[in-house]
């Protein structure tokens, strides 16, 4: 037992261990490389698998909200006090995504499906120079069908089906194109990968109605899911507070996972990698570039197809 106990606690030290870096290269390279950060505008994949029957009306309406939460992202990468500048880019995202965007991957990783984004190097590239930024945040809204279980309110019946959702992800783009921190990302922890919303729902009440054995699946409507995007989070006390309760969680997870060590810059200081002058500035000397190209399709992958 007390073998089993020790165990335990190495293998929770090796998973905390490997959980402190999310970044696609060396958390001390990141730190010395992105000072200022943009964050582009939230883009939404149009194309992608939303079977939404008013997707003309619903994407206007998701628009609206990015738009209207985007603020709270900016303030909770500023309060990570990773960088100088967190700067929110005001461009038209619709035009943003045409333009930036190179293709779009369904990928499936440690049993998450999501859509991966691939961008147009010398665009982007373009993009970070003219807004004077180290790095960019994109964030994409996009739809993906897959199977899940939902139960119903008194968790005596569910339903195993296909179900549509609008998912997020979002990457950390340097100026050569090369993808330095992305949302999903499996580097040395499960997960959690929370939808944005999902588009429909099991009927139970109307198979309890009927007595029926067989459950419809039905869309929300666009009052209901404007109305659930736009619940406020309850503090301890449960008292409503002025955060969304689902961007707040889909922010406090992507800061968290964008966060780095302070230490880490600490000790580069100590380890020569900065200079200080008569003056008593310090000047930072930049590390070797690491970083690798962003991630390929991988083998036996179908890529979806291209975003227009």
């Amino acid at each position: 037992m007390k073998r089993l106990v020790i165990a335990l606690f190495m293998l929770a030290g090796t998973m905390l261990g490997c959980a402190q870096n999310h970044f696609n290269i060396p958390a001390e390279n990141y730190a010395e490389k992105v000072k200022v950060l943009g964050v582009a505008p939230i883009l939404i994949d149009a194309d992608s698998d939303i079977v939404y029957p008013q997707k003309e009306l619903l994407i206007p309406l998701i628009a609206e909200l990015n738009r209207k939460y985007e603020p709270l992202l900016v303030r909770k990468l500023q309060g990570t006090g990773n960088y100088y500048a967190v700067t929110l880019l005001a461009d038209e995202p619709q035009q943003l995504f045409s333009s930036l965007v190179a293709r779009r991957e369904k990928r499936d990783d440690a049993n998450t499906q999501y859509n991966k984004y691939f961008w147009k190097k010398d665009e982007i590239g373009d993009y970070i120079k003219k807004n004077r930024l180290d790095a960019v945040m994109v964030v994409v809204v996009s739809g993906l069908t897959k199977t899940s279980k939902i139960f119903s309110s008194n968790l005596l019946t569910s339903l195993e089906t296909n179900f549509n959702f609008l998912t997020m992800t979002a990457q950390i783009v340097g100026p050569d194109g090369t993808v330095l921190w992305e949302y999903p990302n499996f580097r040395g922890r499960l997960l959690p990968y929370y939808p944005l919303v999902n588009l429909q729902y099991p009927d139970f009440s109307e198979s309890e109605a009927n007595v029926s054995r067989k459950t419809e699946v039905r869309f929300k409507s666009l009052d209901g899911i404007r109305r659930y995007l736009e619940l406020k989070k309850s503090d301890m006390l449960f008292r409503e507070t002025p955060e969304p309760e689902v961007y707040g969680r889909l922010f406090d997870e992507i800061t968290s996972l964008a966060k780095h060590s302070i230490e880490k810059q600490t000790k580069g200081a100590t380890d020569g990698k900065t200079q200080t002058s008569a003056e008593g500035a310090q000047k930072t000397v930049p590390a070797a570039e690491v970083a690798s190209p962003a991630e390929p399709a991988k083998a036996g992958e179908t890529p979806a197809t291209a975003p227009k």
